[in-house]
């Protein structure tokens, strides 16, 4: 593939690039259960227009752009509220996983400054905790120590407790985790580090817009955010309960000296001081405006009646899920993040059954499972549901996995024991998913 000698009119492209689009899963009519948060066609309208207005401006520098410095820094004052700290500082990233590679980068770099004693600096984290932290490890060269979780699916403080060493400058806990929608009891792990004088990261990428809102609702949250004495950093997403525009993170800090150790600055260029708070040096405004718009668009009245939808759905699909014979929702969730197993067929075959018939749920493992992100675009999604995943579960009973399917892979990658030879079959997909296909066709909508 080459680039094209003349180019494509404007209408030619989009007709095109709309029926490629019709192959993509339908996020609008809650199709799919992870990477897209969408709050309805007034909030869409919002950040794209608020998005395209800013679409040519640059986070990388405030002085060029002083709309973007009220955007960023509003954001990040209603933000350390809803974290319950007026108090704390922080920066816009381009999502949780920039987010938490900040708060590690800067738990490592405080860490050299005030703990020089410490030479090959660990963090330990439940098993549960999101991969973008094994990444930051690997990036920033901190040792991950895991820890195992309890039968309620939340981090166990005794092994915590038993993983610190000298070595030790973090300790993470999520709100919630990923896999089973448990906030880690993030008290007594902020105690470790308080009692030790290290950091204690708290992961609400996915919380941070939703469990604020939830005791006001009736539902009970255990304490997670900065009010808890011994937290030090929280990395919360506006891009997902939040619902903005893709591409808006922020990570948190108690304390402008904590922070700090997450910029850096470089004063012999030739080209200029140079300083960056974050990894990326160019930043989208478009993100930001997005962000800054939508957050005063909702309020905390709009966030709250999207959280209570979000909830309403998931615990009709929990309560659901759990009264289908063979099936049953792993832990006691505190969000609408949950997932669900079976101990009488098998789930991956049931979410093959379950792909047929429109719906896209995400593959987990360890032990194997199907996992839900509901919100509000899933609003009244639970009969149909509910009634399909019955009959999915019955299907695979009578007449075993569909031929062809995913189930024999995912089973297969989950339980190989030699878990290098499951990294190269994952390097394999990326490096696949790259290359051009001739004479690409649209997909047909399942």
């Amino acid at each position: 593939m080459k680039l094209p000698e003349k180019g494509k009119p404007h209408e030619e492209l989009l007709t095109e690039m709309r029926a490629l689009q019709g192959g993509d899963a339908d996020w609008r009519n809650g199709k799919i259960f992870s990477l897209v948060y969408f709050a309805g066609d007034d909030v869409a309208e919002l950040l794209k227009e608020t998005y395209a207005a800013f679409i040519y401006t640059n986070g990388l520098s405030v002085s060029a752009f002083p709309s973007l410095r009220k955007f960023e820094s509003e954001v990040l004052a209603m933000t350390a509220d809803l974290l319950g700290s007026s108090e704390a500082v922080g920066n816009m990233t381009s999502g949780g996983t920039e987010s938490i590679l900040m708060a590690i980068k800067t738990a490592r770099d405080w860490a050299r400054a005030q703990r020089p004693q410490v030479r090959e600096p660990e963090m330990v984290l439940p098993v549960t905790a999101h991969p973008a932290f094994e990444k930051a490890a690997h990036y920033f060269d901190v040792k991950p120590v895991h820890i195992p979780v309890g039968d309620d699916f939340r981090a166990d403080v005794e092994a915590a407790r038993a993983a610190l060493t000298d070595d030790t400058i973090l300790i993470v806990g999520s709100a919630p985790c990923y896999p089973y929608g448990t906030v880690d009891p993030i008290p007594a792990l902020a105690a470790l580090a308080q009692e030790r004088g290290i950091c204690c990261h708290v992961d609400a990428c996915v919380g941070a817009f939703l469990l604020p809102f939830l005791p006001r609702l009736g539902y009970e949250v255990p304490p997670w955010n900065f009010s808890v004495p011994g937290v030090t950093s929280i990395s919360a997403d506006q891009h997902k309960y939040g619902y903005s525009a893709r591409g808006a993170s922020t990570v948190m800090y108690r304390s402008r000296e904590l922070r700090r150790y997450q910029f850096f600055s470089y004063a012999d260029w030739p080209g200029g001081l140079y300083g960056s708070p974050t990894m990326a040096g160019s930043r989208p405004g478009g993100a930001i405006a997005a962000a800054w718009a939508l957050m005063n668009y909702l309020g905390e009245e709009g966030y709250a009646r999207l959280v209570g939808s979000s909830m309403e759905t998931a615990r009709e699909l929990i309560d659901g899920v759990n009264a289908i014979p063979g099936l049953h929702v792993l832990g006691k969730p505190d969000t609408s993040v949950f997932s669900f197993t079976s101990d009488t067929v098998d789930i991956f075959a049931v979410g093959d059954e379950m792909d047929k018939r429109g719906w896209h749920l995400d593959r987990q493992q360890m032990p194997p499972k199907l996992h839900m992100v509901v919100t509000f675009a899933h609003q009244g999604i639970g009969p149909q549901f509910l009634a399909d995943l019955r009959e999915s579960v019955g299907s695979v009973a009578t007449e075993g996995p569909t031929p062809g399917g995913s189930a024999a892979m995912y089973g297969a990658l989950g339980t190989m024991p030699d878990r290098g030879s499951v990294d190269r079959v994952i390097r394999d997909f990326l490096d696949s998913s790259t290359e051009p296909r001739e004479d690409p066709q649209p997909a047909e909508k399942p």
